[in-house]
Protein backbone atom coordinates (compact mmCIF):
# COMPACT_ATOMS: atom_id res chain seq x y z
CA UNK A 1 0.00 0.00 0.00
CA UNK A 2 2.59 2.54 0.91
CA UNK A 3 4.41 1.80 -2.54
CA UNK A 4 1.29 2.12 -4.39
CA UNK A 5 0.66 5.14 -2.73
CA UNK A 6 4.01 6.68 -3.59
CA UNK A 7 3.70 5.48 -7.10
CA UNK A 8 0.30 7.43 -7.31
CA UNK A 9 2.29 10.64 -6.85
CA UNK A 10 1.77 11.01 -2.94
CA UNK A 11 3.37 14.04 -1.51
CA UNK A 12 3.55 12.13 1.48
CA UNK A 13 2.22 8.70 3.37
CA UNK A 14 1.78 7.92 6.99
CA UNK A 15 1.42 4.45 8.41
CA UNK A 16 2.04 3.16 12.07
CA UNK A 17 3.72 0.27 13.79
CA UNK A 18 2.26 -2.81 14.83
CA UNK A 19 1.15 -2.31 18.35
CA UNK A 20 -0.78 -0.20 20.63
CA UNK A 21 0.61 3.42 19.73
CA UNK A 22 -1.70 3.87 16.87
CA UNK A 23 -5.14 4.36 16.32
CA UNK A 24 -5.47 1.51 13.60
CA UNK A 25 -3.83 -0.97 15.72
CA UNK A 26 -5.17 -4.08 13.93
CA UNK A 27 -4.14 -7.66 13.58
CA UNK A 28 -1.89 -8.34 10.19
CA UNK A 29 -1.87 -4.44 10.08
CA UNK A 30 0.68 -2.26 9.57
CA UNK A 31 4.58 -1.80 9.93
CA UNK A 32 6.95 -4.20 11.95
CA UNK A 33 10.32 -1.67 12.28
CA UNK A 34 12.41 -3.37 9.63
CA UNK A 35 9.54 -3.19 6.98
CA UNK A 36 9.01 0.79 7.72
CA UNK A 37 12.47 1.16 7.21
CA UNK A 38 12.70 -0.24 4.14
CA UNK A 39 9.16 1.71 3.33
CA UNK A 40 11.25 4.88 4.33
CA UNK A 41 13.90 4.14 1.90
CA UNK A 42 11.98 3.23 -1.03
CA UNK A 43 9.50 6.61 -0.44
CA UNK A 44 12.58 8.63 -0.01
CA UNK A 45 14.61 7.21 -3.30
CA UNK A 46 11.20 8.86 -4.88
CA UNK A 47 10.78 12.26 -2.95
CA UNK A 48 7.98 11.22 -1.14
CA UNK A 49 7.74 11.77 3.18
CA UNK A 50 6.90 8.93 5.68
CA UNK A 51 4.89 9.86 8.81
CA UNK A 52 4.53 7.65 11.72
CA UNK A 53 1.06 7.98 13.69
CA UNK A 54 2.00 7.85 17.65
CA UNK A 55 -1.88 9.13 17.75
CA UNK A 56 -3.26 6.83 20.66
CA UNK A 57 -3.12 7.80 23.84
CA UNK A 58 -0.85 6.05 26.29
CA UNK A 59 -2.10 4.43 29.49
CA UNK A 60 -0.64 4.64 33.04
CA UNK A 61 2.22 2.06 33.25
CA UNK A 62 2.61 1.43 29.31
CA UNK A 63 4.31 4.52 28.55
CA UNK A 64 7.64 2.79 27.71
CA UNK A 65 5.47 1.02 24.35
CA UNK A 66 5.33 4.95 22.93
CA UNK A 67 8.82 5.52 23.65
CA UNK A 68 10.24 2.92 21.94
CA UNK A 69 8.16 3.53 19.41
CA UNK A 70 9.60 7.39 19.13
CA UNK A 71 13.33 6.28 19.11
CA UNK A 72 12.55 3.38 16.38
CA UNK A 73 10.93 5.88 14.04
CA UNK A 74 13.70 8.48 14.52
CA UNK A 75 15.91 5.67 13.86
CA UNK A 76 14.04 4.58 10.54
CA UNK A 77 14.27 8.31 9.45
CA UNK A 78 10.64 8.94 9.30
CA UNK A 79 9.71 12.85 8.51
CA UNK A 80 7.27 13.67 11.13
CA UNK A 81 5.41 12.17 14.23
CA UNK A 82 1.68 12.33 14.14
CA UNK A 83 0.81 13.09 18.02
CA UNK A 84 -2.30 13.33 20.32
CA UNK A 85 -1.56 12.34 24.07
CA UNK A 86 0.33 15.67 25.71
CA UNK A 87 2.87 13.25 27.13
CA UNK A 88 3.65 11.58 23.59
CA UNK A 89 4.03 15.41 22.65
CA UNK A 90 6.58 16.40 25.16
CA UNK A 91 8.30 13.50 25.03
CA UNK A 92 8.95 14.34 21.53
CA UNK A 93 9.24 17.73 21.93
CA UNK A 94 12.36 17.23 24.79
CA UNK A 95 13.99 13.89 23.44
CA UNK A 96 13.49 13.79 20.07
CA UNK A 97 13.38 17.91 19.67
CA UNK A 98 14.94 17.77 15.84
CA UNK A 99 11.97 15.89 14.86
CA UNK A 100 9.17 17.67 13.56
CA UNK A 101 5.77 16.80 14.82
CA UNK A 102 2.35 17.26 13.48
CA UNK A 103 -0.71 17.22 15.48
CA UNK A 104 -3.49 14.20 14.90
CA UNK A 105 -7.65 14.57 14.06
CA UNK A 106 -7.03 12.30 17.36
CA UNK A 107 -6.41 15.50 19.40
CA UNK A 108 -9.69 16.81 18.19
CA UNK A 109 -8.16 20.56 18.12
CA UNK A 110 -11.08 22.10 16.15
CA UNK A 111 -10.47 26.04 17.63
CA UNK A 112 -7.29 28.52 17.26
CA UNK A 113 -6.51 28.45 21.09
CA UNK A 114 -6.05 24.67 21.50
CA UNK A 115 -4.01 24.28 18.31
CA UNK A 116 -1.55 27.57 19.21
CA UNK A 117 -1.57 25.54 22.74
CA UNK A 118 -0.01 22.69 21.06
CA UNK A 119 2.62 24.93 18.87
CA UNK A 120 3.73 26.90 21.65
CA UNK A 121 4.19 24.09 24.14
CA UNK A 122 5.11 21.44 22.18
CA UNK A 123 6.05 23.01 18.67
CA UNK A 124 3.62 21.50 16.32
CA UNK A 125 4.42 22.05 12.35
CA UNK A 126 1.01 20.92 11.18
CA UNK A 127 -1.98 20.25 12.63
CA UNK A 128 -5.12 18.21 11.28
CA UNK A 129 -7.96 19.11 11.02
CA UNK A 130 -11.57 17.34 12.56
CA UNK A 131 -13.90 16.52 10.00
CA UNK A 132 -16.90 19.01 11.96
CA UNK A 133 -15.87 22.04 10.14
CA UNK A 134 -17.02 24.61 7.05
CA UNK A 135 -14.24 25.49 4.45
CA UNK A 136 -15.86 29.44 5.80
CA UNK A 137 -14.77 28.31 9.31
CA UNK A 138 -10.95 26.28 8.26
CA UNK A 139 -10.19 29.88 6.40
CA UNK A 140 -10.35 31.82 9.31
CA UNK A 141 -8.93 29.18 11.35
CA UNK A 142 -5.77 29.37 9.00
CA UNK A 143 -5.36 33.20 9.71
CA UNK A 144 -5.52 32.78 13.54
CA UNK A 145 -3.15 29.00 13.84
CA UNK A 146 0.62 29.76 13.98
CA UNK A 147 1.26 26.14 12.22
CA UNK A 148 -0.05 24.22 8.58
CA UNK A 149 -3.09 22.60 8.79
CA UNK A 150 -4.11 19.45 6.95
CA UNK A 151 -7.88 18.58 6.30
CA UNK A 152 -9.48 15.26 5.07
CA UNK A 153 -10.43 15.03 1.62
CA UNK A 154 -11.49 11.41 1.17
CA UNK A 155 -12.38 8.56 3.41
CA UNK A 156 -14.20 8.00 6.84
CA UNK A 157 -17.30 10.69 7.18
CA UNK A 158 -15.77 10.63 10.89
CA UNK A 159 -18.97 12.03 13.06
CA UNK A 160 -17.80 11.13 16.16
CA UNK A 161 -15.45 13.72 17.87
CA UNK A 162 -11.90 12.06 17.22
CA UNK A 163 -10.01 10.83 20.06
CA UNK A 164 -13.25 10.75 22.12
CA UNK A 165 -15.47 8.00 20.64
CA UNK A 166 -15.96 4.98 23.76
CA UNK A 167 -18.25 2.81 22.19
CA UNK A 168 -16.08 -0.44 21.33
CA UNK A 169 -14.40 0.09 25.03
CA UNK A 170 -18.42 -0.38 25.98
CA UNK A 171 -18.99 -2.86 24.09
CA UNK A 172 -15.95 -5.17 24.77
CA UNK A 173 -13.55 -3.19 27.11
CA UNK A 174 -11.10 -2.19 24.33
CA UNK A 175 -10.61 1.27 24.03
CA UNK A 176 -10.33 2.65 20.50
CA UNK A 177 -8.11 5.97 21.95
CA UNK A 178 -5.67 3.97 24.10
CA UNK A 179 -5.64 0.52 22.21
CA UNK A 180 -6.32 1.39 19.06
CA UNK A 181 -8.25 -0.57 18.12
CA UNK A 182 -12.22 0.36 16.75
CA UNK A 183 -14.36 -2.92 16.72
CA UNK A 184 -10.77 -5.22 17.14
CA UNK A 185 -11.31 -8.19 14.96
CA UNK A 186 -11.19 -10.67 17.32
CA UNK A 187 -14.56 -9.37 19.02
CA UNK A 188 -16.17 -9.40 15.39
CA UNK A 189 -18.37 -12.69 14.43
CA UNK A 190 -20.66 -13.31 11.33
CA UNK A 191 -23.98 -15.67 11.61
CA UNK A 192 -26.08 -16.79 8.57
CA UNK A 193 -29.49 -17.60 9.68
CA UNK A 194 -32.04 -19.94 8.06
CA UNK A 195 -32.88 -17.79 5.10
CA UNK A 196 -29.13 -17.47 4.25
CA UNK A 197 -28.75 -13.74 5.65
CA UNK A 198 -26.37 -12.55 7.55
CA UNK A 199 -26.16 -11.20 11.54
CA UNK A 200 -22.93 -9.27 12.35
CA UNK A 201 -21.63 -9.07 15.63
CA UNK A 202 -19.13 -7.57 17.96
CA UNK A 203 -19.35 -9.04 21.37
CA UNK A 204 -22.14 -10.11 22.97
CA UNK A 205 -23.81 -7.16 20.42
CA UNK A 206 -25.85 -7.39 17.62
CA UNK A 207 -24.94 -4.81 15.21
CA UNK A 208 -26.67 -5.32 11.78
CA UNK A 209 -28.56 -7.89 10.15
CA UNK A 210 -28.65 -8.51 6.42
CA UNK A 211 -29.99 -10.05 3.62
CA UNK A 212 -28.82 -12.97 1.19
CA UNK A 213 -28.02 -10.67 -1.26
CA UNK A 214 -26.75 -7.65 0.77
CA UNK A 215 -22.89 -7.06 1.01
CA UNK A 216 -22.27 -7.11 4.95
CA UNK A 217 -20.25 -4.53 6.30
CA UNK A 218 -18.05 -4.32 9.10
CA UNK A 219 -19.04 -4.70 12.16
CA UNK A 220 -18.60 -0.78 13.74
CA UNK A 221 -20.92 0.48 16.45
CA UNK A 222 -21.74 3.75 14.96
CA UNK A 223 -22.97 2.09 11.93
CA UNK A 224 -24.81 -0.21 12.36
CA UNK A 225 -28.96 -0.24 12.41
CA UNK A 226 -30.78 -0.63 15.43
CA UNK A 227 -34.79 -1.34 16.59
CA UNK A 228 -36.01 0.35 19.55
CA UNK A 229 -39.58 -0.27 21.42
CA UNK A 230 -41.05 2.30 19.60
CA UNK A 231 -39.07 2.31 16.86
CA UNK A 232 -39.59 -1.25 14.59
CA UNK A 233 -37.57 -0.91 11.75
CA UNK A 234 -33.86 -1.07 11.94
CA UNK A 235 -32.22 2.48 11.61
CA UNK A 236 -28.47 3.97 11.59
CA UNK A 237 -28.69 5.24 14.64
CA UNK A 238 -25.31 6.97 14.69
CA UNK A 239 -24.41 7.26 11.00
CA UNK A 240 -25.12 5.25 7.42
CA UNK A 241 -22.08 4.14 6.06
CA UNK A 242 -20.66 6.80 3.51
CA UNK A 243 -17.25 8.53 2.66
CA UNK A 244 -16.38 12.12 2.30
CA UNK A 245 -15.15 12.99 -1.39
CA UNK A 246 -14.27 16.80 -1.34
CA UNK A 247 -13.07 16.51 -4.91
CA UNK A 248 -14.95 19.10 -6.57
CA UNK A 249 -14.13 21.39 -3.31
CA UNK A 250 -10.41 21.33 -3.71
CA UNK A 251 -10.10 24.65 -5.39
CA UNK A 252 -12.07 26.31 -2.43
CA UNK A 253 -10.02 24.66 0.45
CA UNK A 254 -6.60 25.35 -1.32
CA UNK A 255 -8.26 28.59 -1.71
CA UNK A 256 -8.86 28.67 2.56
CA UNK A 257 -5.11 28.18 3.04
CA UNK A 258 -5.07 24.21 3.13
CA UNK A 259 -1.65 22.99 3.22
CA UNK A 260 -2.09 19.55 2.93
CA UNK A 261 -4.91 17.14 1.94
CA UNK A 262 -5.13 13.61 3.78
CA UNK A 263 -6.95 10.33 1.79
CA UNK A 264 -7.75 7.77 4.61
CA UNK A 265 -6.40 5.10 3.29
CA UNK A 266 -5.29 2.89 6.36
CA UNK A 267 -7.50 -1.18 6.44
CA UNK A 268 -8.26 -0.67 2.33
CA UNK A 269 -6.77 -2.13 -0.64
CA UNK A 270 -3.80 -1.37 -2.73
CA UNK A 271 -6.10 -0.45 -5.42
CA UNK A 272 -8.15 1.81 -2.66
CA UNK A 273 -4.51 3.43 -2.21
CA UNK A 274 -3.54 4.10 -6.22
CA UNK A 275 -6.69 4.87 -7.39
CA UNK A 276 -7.72 7.30 -4.76
CA UNK A 277 -4.72 9.44 -4.52
CA UNK A 278 -3.98 8.98 -8.07
CA UNK A 279 -7.05 10.65 -8.73
CA UNK A 280 -6.48 13.44 -6.00
CA UNK A 281 -3.06 13.69 -8.01
CA UNK A 282 -4.20 14.49 -11.21
CA UNK A 283 -7.02 17.19 -9.50
CA UNK A 284 -4.58 18.97 -7.62
CA UNK A 285 -1.56 19.23 -10.20
CA UNK A 286 -4.68 20.52 -13.19
CA UNK A 287 -5.74 22.99 -10.35
CA UNK A 288 -2.43 24.16 -9.69
CA UNK A 289 -1.95 24.94 -13.39
CA UNK A 290 -5.00 26.80 -13.78
CA UNK A 291 -6.68 24.28 -15.12
CA UNK A 292 -10.12 22.39 -14.33
CA UNK A 293 -9.28 19.25 -13.30
CA UNK A 294 -11.16 16.20 -15.48
CA UNK A 295 -14.59 14.34 -12.88
CA UNK A 296 -13.06 10.82 -11.81
CA UNK A 297 -15.55 8.58 -10.82
CA UNK A 298 -14.46 7.37 -6.80
CA UNK A 299 -18.20 6.25 -6.12
CA UNK A 300 -17.10 1.93 -5.95
CA UNK A 301 -14.03 2.84 -3.67
CA UNK A 302 -16.46 4.32 -1.06
CA UNK A 303 -18.17 2.84 1.65
CA UNK A 304 -21.71 1.98 1.40
CA UNK A 305 -21.10 3.47 -2.77
CA UNK A 306 -22.38 6.70 -1.01
CA UNK A 307 -20.29 9.99 -0.61
CA UNK A 308 -20.92 13.17 0.98
CA UNK A 309 -19.32 16.63 1.10
CA UNK A 310 -20.06 16.21 5.25
CA UNK A 311 -19.91 19.38 7.15
CA UNK A 312 -17.06 21.29 4.98
CA UNK A 313 -20.42 22.69 2.42
CA UNK A 314 -22.97 23.01 5.66
CA UNK A 315 -23.43 21.86 9.11
CA UNK A 316 -27.63 21.28 8.65
CA UNK A 317 -26.80 17.32 8.91
CA UNK A 318 -26.53 18.70 13.01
Amino acid sequence: MLRAAVEAGADAVYCGFQNATNARNFAGLNFTPKELQDGVAYAHTRGTKVLLALNSFASEGRFELWKHAAECGADCGVDAFIVADIGVASHLANQLPQQRLHLSVQAAASNPEAINFYCREFGIARAVLPRLLTITEIRNLKNEVDCEIETFVFGNHGLMVEGRCSLTNYAVGVSTNMDGACSPASHVRYERDATGGMTANLGDHVIDCFAPCDQAGYPTICKGRYRTPVREEPYYAFEEPVSINLMDMLPELIGAGVDAFKIEGRQRSRTYAGQVVGAFRKAIDAILAGQSPNPIDLIGLTEGHKQTQGAFLTKKWR
